[in-house]
C-alpha cells in the first residue's frame, strides 16, 4: 500500500513539472510572442588576412560589403538587439581561401549585453575575390591639416621610416598615389614630436579607405620643426666727418627690412641689425656702400639676402677747393730718406658757406705716413689731410701724394 502511494506521488511531480513548462511555453507565447526581423547594413569583416599574405595572397573584393540580417527570436530579444545594433557585424574567415572566388559563410558577432540563445540567423553568404599579392613602395610626405601660426615658420620635416611599402591587389594598390602622415591642428605654433598615422591617398588627395591594403608601417615618427619668425630693420651707424654730421645726410637702405627666424627667446629685444658703420668724410655728394648681412649663429635670414646697399647722400653744405702746399710724412723706418714730389695738393673742405669763408689754406695739413713703404724709388701712398682751428668744417675725399726713397 506505502509502495503504491510513492509511486503515485512521484508521478504527480512529473505531471507538475510538464504542465508547468506547457505553461511557461504558454506565457511567453502569449506575453512574448517570437518574429522576424530584417536587419539592413551590417558589416563585413575579415580575418585571417595574415594566412593570405604568408601565401602571396590578398583579398580584391567581397560582395556584398554590407549584409541585411533575417533574426528570429522573443519580440523582447528582437528590440533589445536593435537598440544595441550599432555594435553587431559579421565576420569572415577568409584563411582557407584560394586564388579566385571563394564563398564564405558568415558568423555574427553581436553586440554586448545580448542574449543570443533565444535568437536565430537564417544564414547567407558572401563572396571573397582573393588574387595574388602585389607590392610597391612609396616615399611618406607630410601633412599639416590646419595652419601655421601667424608670426611662426614651419621648418624642415623629419619623417621615420621614409617610406612604406603597401601591399594588396595590383588594382588596389595602384589606386595609390602617395602616403600622407597627417597631423591635425587649428594652429601650430611649437615644435611637434611623435607618431603619425599612415593615410594612402589617391590623385585627387581623397583618402582611400574600405581597401584590403596592409602598409608595412601604420605610423611614422614625425619631427616638425618651428620657430619664430619676426621682421627686422637694417641700420647703419653715421660718423660725423668732412663738415658733416648725421642731420646732414639722407639715407636709403635697401633692404630696410629682412625676415630673421629663431628662438623665441633669441628673437626677444631684437628691434635691429647693425651693419656697420659709414664716415660722412668719405661721402661727397651721394655715394653707395654695400654691406654683407651678418647674423648671430642662433638666427636665420629667411629672407635669403646676402648683403645691402645703402646711399647716403650729404645735402645742405657747400665746398671749396684749398691749394696745400703743407705736405709732410712720418713714419720713415731709419736709414731711408724720402723726398715729397707733390708740391700742392688739392683739398675739398666742405661745411656750411659762412664757416667756409673763414678757413685758410695754411691751416690744412697733408702728412703721408710712411712706416709700410719698403720699396726704393718713387711710388704714390696715401695721405691724411687735417684742418686745425675749425670744429664746423671738415675735409672730404682721398688723397695721395708722390714721394721718391732713397737709401
Amino acid at each position: 500500500m506505502m509502495g503504491r502511494l510513492r509511486e503515485s506521488r512521484w508521478v504527480y511531480v512529473l505531471l507538475s513539472i510538464l504542465l508547468a513548462i506547457i505553461l511557461w511555453v504558454y506565457v511567453r507565447a502569449a506575453v512574448d510572442p517570437s518574429g522576424t526581423i530584417s536587419i539592413h547594413n551590417v558589416r563585413v569583416e575579415t580575418t585571417g588576412a595574415s594566412v593570405l599574405a604568408s601565401q602571396g595572397l590578398a583579398i580584391s573584393e567581397i560582395t556584398p560589403q554590407v549584409v541585411e540580417l533575417q533574426v528570429e527570436g522573443p519580440n523582447s530579444a528582437r528590440a533589445n538587439l536593435l537598440r544595441n545594433r550599432s555594435g553587431l557585424y559579421v565576420r569572415v574567415d577568409v584563411s582557407s581561401c584560394v586564388e579566385g572566388e571563394n564563398t564564405l559563410r558568415w558568423r555574427e558577432i553581436w553586440p554586448e549585453n545580448i542574449n543570443y540563445d533565444d535568437l536565430t540567423v537564417l544564414r547567407s553568404t558572401v563572396t571573397v575575390k582573393v588574387e595574388k599579392l602585389y607590392s610597391k613602395s612609396f616615399d611618406i610626405q607630410f601633412q599639416l591639416d590646419g595652419k601655421v601660426a601667424k608670426g611662426y615658420q614651419m621648418g624642415t620635416i623629419a619623417i621615420e621610416p621614409e617610406q612604406v611599402v603597401i601591399s594588396g591587389p595590383v588594382e588596389q594598390v595602384n589606386q595609390v598615389d602617395r602616403v600622407m602622415a597627417v597631423l591635425k591642428t587649428e594652429e601650430l605654433n611649437e615644435r611637434f614630436t611623435g607618431d603619425l598615422a599612415l593615410v594612402p591617398v589617391d590623385k585627387q588627395g581623397k583618402s582611400l579607405e574600405n581597401l584590403e591594403l596592409t602598409l608595412s608601417a601604420e605610423s611614422a615618427y614625425v619631427v616638425v620643426p618651428v620657430v619664430k619668425t619676426k621682421e627686422v630693420a637694417l641700420t647703419v651707424n653715421v660718423v660725423s666727418g668732412g663738415g658733416a654730421t648725421r642731420d646732414d645726410a639722407r639715407l636709403d637702405v635697401d633692404p630696410p627690412k629682412i625676415v630673421v627666424s629663431g628662438a623665441e627667446a633669441d628673437l626677444e629685444g631684437l628691434e635691429e641689425i647693425s651693419l656697420g658703420s659709414i664716415d660722412l668724410s668719405n661721402v661727397v655728394g651721394t655715394k653707395d656702400f654695400t654691406f654683407p648681412i651678418t647674423l648671430d649663429p642662433s638666427l636665420t635670414n629667411e629672407s635669403g639676402l646676402a648683403s645691402a646697399t645703402v646711399t647716403v647722400t650729404v645735402e645742405g653744405l657747400d665746398t671749396e677747393v684749398f691749394p696745400v702746399t703743407n705736405i709732410r710724412t712720418t713714419g720713415l723706418a731709419e736709414g731711408y730718406q724720402a723726398d715729397v714730389v707733390t708740391q700742392s695738393v688739392l683739398v675739398t673742405v666742405r661745411g656750411p658757406a659762412e664757416e667756409l669763408e673763414k678757413i685758410d689754406a695754411s691751416q690744412i695739413i697733408v702728412v703721408a705716413d710712411l712706416s709700410e713703404v719698403t720699396t726704393m724709388g718713387g711710388s704714390r701712398v696715401s695721405a691724411r689731410v687735417y684742418l686745425n682751428g675749425s670744429s664746423t668744417v671738415g675735409v672730404i675725399g682721398e688723397y695721395t701724394i708722390a714721394v721718391d726713397i732713397s737709401g
